[in-house]
């Protein structure tokens, strides 16, 4: 298992990966990631609706074309953020190109729909109020999940 020493602006995106989300004081309040993303493959194996489209808007039903019940309308599974800098497009549709594209629509353009995961509803009316300091401290972290020795591992190339 090898060591990491983040760097004061991976240190700073971990502390807000992990914070909670605190409206009420927004100098203690975090990006509330863990939520979603936690344990060692920073991700929890649910299937949750992430606020990319209202109601109204909703192309792809999700999880609901396989379940059947509308709850699951809008829900896809929640990826792992290992190697997030690598797997762009980002979101079930590609929507997103950057992982700056993906902090912008969590922090101010979440959209509402009756499955929307309470954690994030409960962020509309304030959005998660990161800085563009923040958001890039944000994104120094997740990219210390992208394992460097196993994209560049000769054993794991493509063979095409």
């Amino acid at each position: 298992r090898g060591e990491l020493e983040l760097t004061e602006s991976e240190n700073r995106g971990r502390e807000l990966f992990f914070a909670e989300y605190n409206p009420y004081f927004p100098d203690l309040s975090g990006a509330d990631c863990a939520h979603c993303h936690s344990g060692s493959n920073f991700e929890n194996d649910l299937y949750m609706n992430n606020g990319l489209d209202s109601d109204a808007d909703m192309l792809d039903a999700g999880r609901e074309l396989v379940t059947g019940d509308p709850a699951d309308k809008g829900r896809f599974k929640v990826p792992t953020l290992r190697n997030i800098e690598v797997t762009f497009p980002y979101m079930h549709d590609g929507r997103f190109s950057t992982l700056e594209e993906v902090l912008d629509h969590y922090n101010d353009g979440l959209q509402l729909s009756a499955s929307l995961e309470p954690q994030l509803a409960y962020t509309m009316e304030t959005g998660l109020m990161l800085t563009e300091e923040d958001k890039a401290d944000l994104i120094a972290f997740l990219k210390t999940l992208t394992d460097q020795s196993l994209l560049n591992d000769p054993k794991y190339a493509s063979p095409f």
